[in-house]
């Protein structure tokens, strides 16, 4: 009797500890799913009442974004890249990769060229940043984007931007670089069309500007 008395304690307790241990695995995966949607998708400025992931902080930057003053309100796990195209509306700086190897997401930082992918905003703090927007000036177009133009410099486009900001970059420190000097200098950018015959032609020739 004392054998069959037991028996039933003990898958009780087997029980009890299959369900926690199911609970747990449940409340892990929910966990992980959340956390890799806050990844790929950081929260607008306009959810900044709701609660904050564990170890998100919130503070302000002061930019200066093609010559115009900016006080944002960010949070720490925010990019330069995600402040430029959903808070501001700068979408010339394109995000592909997001790892800071293509160079699509490149602008210019108190002079000197940069992935705004690799960046947090937090960093940007109290700089000078200029986008592809701020090249030309009203329906004029910059020397650079009327040599890239002139001498069909890209293929889809989508990289353009951000060659045109390391040229640009370039160009500034070098006004006349050789063609070696000129290919270092876009050594970040990547060209899926592979148009690159006709981006360097067009950096040759903006240099020529």
């Amino acid at each position: 009797m004392d054998a069959k008395e037991k028996k039933p304690k003990q898958d009780k307790k087997e029980n009890s500890l299959k369900v926690s241990r199911r609970d747990f695995l449940k409340g892990a995966g929910a966990t992980a799913i959340a956390s890799t949607v806050s990844t790929l998708s950081p929260p607008l400025l306009t959810d900044a009442g709701a609660a904050l992931p564990q170890g998100v902080k919130e503070g302000f930057i002061q930019i200066n974004v093609n010559d115009k003053a900016y006080r944002l309100k960010v949070k720490s796990h925010w990019t330069l890249l995600d402040v430029l195209r959903k808070e501001l509306g700068l979408t010339g700086a394109k995000k592909s990769c997001d790892r800071g190897s293509c160079g699509a997401c490149t602008v210019i930082m108190e002079g000197k060229a940069v992935y705004a992918c690799s960046l947090l905003a937090i960093e940007a703090d109290n700089k000078k940043i200029l986008t592809i927007e701020g090249l030309a000036e009203g329906e004029k177009l910059h020397p650079i984007q009327e040599a890239f133009v002139q001498n069909d410099g890209l293929q889809c486009g989508f990289c353009t931007s951000g060659v045109i900001m390391s040229v640009k970059a370039l160009l500034d420190k070098t006004p006349r670089p050789s063609m070696d000097e000129t290919k270092e200098g876009l050594s970040g950018n990547i060209c899926r069309c592979s148009a690159y015959s006709k981006i360097l032609k067009s950096a040759m020739a903006a240099a020529q500007k």
